[in-house]
């Protein structure tokens, strides 16, 4: 195996296309007001949609891991694109609680009759994340649907 080979790392990523009978601006207000992000995915610590900002979210602990998942806005484009860094997990883990590195990037764009919301949930190590990506393809679709549910009660 050569150097260059062995440095190659094989990612996955998650991706959802979702479009929701809503003004791309009416999306926006629930993907980044903080007390709307608790209802659909989790209660974030510290959040504010400016770019720079660190955020937690905590979930469920595993082995050296705490539970804490620490983010950091990378981008913010209203009513168009948001991007947030998405760490946790520990290296002594295997499975659940892997250390995983990942971006989270949400794009709307206006379409007939509403927006098209993209997810890209990028950077997941294959084999390394495989238990990540596995409950997070199921568990997204599920958060998506409560944004959307949560959307419609805004209107």
């Amino acid at each position: 195996m050569t150097d260059a080979a062995a440095l190659k790392v094989e990612t996955q990523d998650i991706v959802i296309d979702e479009v929701f009978p809503h003004a791309p601006e009416t999306i926006w207000k629930t993907l980044t007001d903080g007390e709307l992000m608790g209802r659909w995915i989790m209660p974030p610590t510290g959040f504010a949609p400016i770019e720079g900002t660190r955020f937690t979210f905590q979930t469920t602990p595993a082995g050296a891991w705490d539970g804490t998942i620490h983010c950091q806005v990378l981008e913010v484009l209203p009513h168009e694109r948001f991007v947030y860094a998405w760490r946790g997990g520990d290296e002594s883990n295997v499975g659940y609680g892997s250390r995983l590195d990942t971006v989270v990037t949400f794009t709307l764009t206006k379409v007939d009759g509403g927006t098209r919301l993209r997810l890209v949930h990028s950077g997941f190590v294959r084999p390394k994340n495989d238990t990540a990506f596995s409950n997070m393809s199921n568990g997204w679709p599920k958060v998506l649907s409560r944004l959307g549910s949560l959307t419609d009660e805004q209107n």
